[in-house]
């Protein structure tokens, strides 16, 4: 077993140089972005900036709510014309201030209901944040994935071609028939297929992160890192109340919820007259007059029955708005805590026997074909279950970081 042992791992360490030389002419190049780079040119994505520039306009909202109602005042003046004899003509004066003085239950329910907007915009902001860099950390780990199967590509095909060498110096000997050369060297063009491909989906899969965040990301880079994650997360009862407890998108909704009341209690309370103070001053030829009194509408005809039953119907479709959102929340994070716990099992089975078991198969179908006692095709298939094993095992890697990364976005934690 001693040279099977080596001239597998002469064929390993052939395929890492090419991979190392591969890899070390497209660095030269690249720029290197790490996780926590993409993340903060992630915080000029488009949709942050937006949602920020809503938070923005929304304490804006509330200033307008605390402002007090500006006075109104008047200033007429014009020439008397006497229409009596002795009557005294001249200039004649009139000023006026009115100043609308609000009900405190009128001012105080339109402060909250700005105010729970204020909550609102800066939880939605929260929100679109935790998307958009959930986003951009899943794009890069794609990115990685991509990269870790275009090195399984390149050692893939470093092997077949040796084998292929090989069976060339067996068929030019006349120890194997011509048949087998074929068949290696058609597995030698569909590993270069293989590694052809995968690097296309690198550069697709850079293209979804230069999307995501725009003319920042430069435009020839490598991403540096691995795709890792803890052993273990919280059990899903655990995961339930911590989602109702921390994400934006419950935190939001609530806010909705206080703003319609707000607005509801605002509109009955607008059904009460709210009166104006005023003062004048109006001067004749032969008379100064002071007065002094109150303007107060009188609800006779309008008593806000339609506003008041629209503010009604708003806060019966944010109640069940909040309760929709609860529902989708836990809905989310089972199906999260599912793919996770299936993922971390294939991950498990991988790293505890499979690899290990294809990796010796193919050992022992290598040592079975020199020895004559199989043909190329059984060693051929072997490279293949063990190309296969690895490329699943990249995948099942994948997949349990993607179900972190959402239960991250979902429990609303430091991404």
């Amino acid at each position: 077993m001693r040279p099977v042992i080596v001239i597998s791992s002469y064929l390993l360490s052939c395929g890492g140089l090419i991979l190392a030389l591969t890899y070390s002419t497209i660095g030269a190049a690249a720029y290197t972005l790490t996780l926590e780079d993409v993340l903060a040119l992630a915080q000029g994505n488009p949709n942050i900036v937006a949602a920020q520039a809503q938070q923005d306009a929304a304490s804006a909202a509330l200033q307008t709510a605390r402002a007090y109602p500006n006075p109104e005042a008047q200033l007429m003046a014009g020439p008397s014309k006497a229409l009596a004899p002795g009557t005294p003509g001249g200039l004649s004066a009139f000023a006026q201030i009115a100043q609308p003085i609000e009900l405190p239950s009128v001012r105080s329910s339109r402060a909250r209901g700005a105010m729970a907007g204020l909550e609102t915009a800066q939880a939605a902001t929260s929100n679109v944040s935790l998307a958009i860099l959930a986003q951009a950390k899943q794009a890069f780990y794609e990115i990685l994935r991509r990269q870790n199967e275009a090195e399984v590509a390149i050692q893939n095909q470093a092997l077949l071609e040796q084998i292929r060498d090989r069976v060339k110096l067996r068929v030019e000997t006349g120890e194997a028939p011509r048949y087998e050369f074929v068949k290696a060297e058609a597995e030698v063009l569909s590993a270069i297929k293989n590694r052809e491909r995968a690097q296309l989906q690198i550069n697709s899969a850079k293209s979804m992160l230069r999307a995501l965040i725009g003319a920042s990301l430069p435009i020839d880079f490598e991403a540096k890192g691995k795709l890792a994650v803890p052993k273990d997360v919280p059990s899903v009862e655990k995961l339930r109340s911590l989602v109702l407890e921390r994400h934006p998108a419950i935190i939001q909704i609530q806010g909705q919820m206080r703003q319609a009341q707000a607005q509801l209690r605002l509109e009955q309370n607008l059904r009460y007259p709210q009166p104006t103070f005023m003062a004048s001053f109006q001067r004749a030829p032969d008379l100064d007059q002071w007065l002094f009194g109150f303007a107060i509408p009188l609800p006779l005809w309008n008593q806000r029955q339609g506003p008041i039953a629209a503010a009604a119907a708003e806060l019966k479709q944010s109640e069940a708005a909040a309760e929709q959102q609860r529902l989708v929340l836990l809905r989310e994070i089972e199906i999260a805590h599912t793919r996770y716990r299936i993922a971390a099992r294939q991950e498990e089975a991988f790293e505890t026997g499979l690899l290990k078991e294809a990796e010796y198969a193919l050992k022992v179908a290598e040592t079975a074909y020199r020895q004559g006692a199989r043909g190329i095709l059984d060693y051929l298939d072997a490279q293949r279950i063990y190309q296969t094993v690895r490329q699943d095992y990249i995948n099942a890697r994948f997949d349990k970081q993607m179900a972190y990364i959402e239960i991250e976005r979902l429990l609303a934690s430091d991404l």
